[in-house]
């Protein structure tokens, strides 16, 4: 029922900022907690962030904790991270996800996902 399409993704230097989207199609956007993960070559998927509902919860993976910002539009059923001060360890393919379960502190125990991006390639070179 739900459609994830990511954008935003390049190819940028160590210490530059990038801001990836994900557009969810259909009007149930509000009835779930978005994340972002990532996968870098050769690495497991990994959590990065997650926002609830409403948008006014958020949390971060320590990795990016201080650096990125989750941030969701459910007028326009748009989700977003402002990634500032990237790091070469920040590549990765980064997708969106959409889940009914808020995991509190556990995002990054392998929760359960619902729906998936296809993903976005994020290069930082060194």
């Amino acid at each position: 029922q739900v459609q994830l399409v990511e954008s935003g993704g390049g190819l940028v230097q160590a210490g530059d900022s990038l801001r990836l989207s994900c557009a969810a199609s259909g009007r149930t956007f509000s009835r779930y907690a978005m994340a972002w993960f990532r996968q870098a070559p050769g690495k497991e998927r990994e959590f990065v962030a997650a926002i609830m509902w409403s948008g006014g919860t958020t949390y971060y993976a320590d990795s990016v904790k201080g650096r990125f910002t989750i941030r969701r539009d459910n007028a326009k059923n748009t989700l977003y991270v402002q990634m500032n001060s990237l790091k070469p360890e920040d590549t990765a393919v980064y997708y969106c996800a959409a889940t009914t379960i808020w995991y509190g502190s556990s995002w990054s125990l392998n929760p359960s996902i619902q729906y998936w991006g296809k993903g976005t390639l994020v290069t930082v070179s060194s």
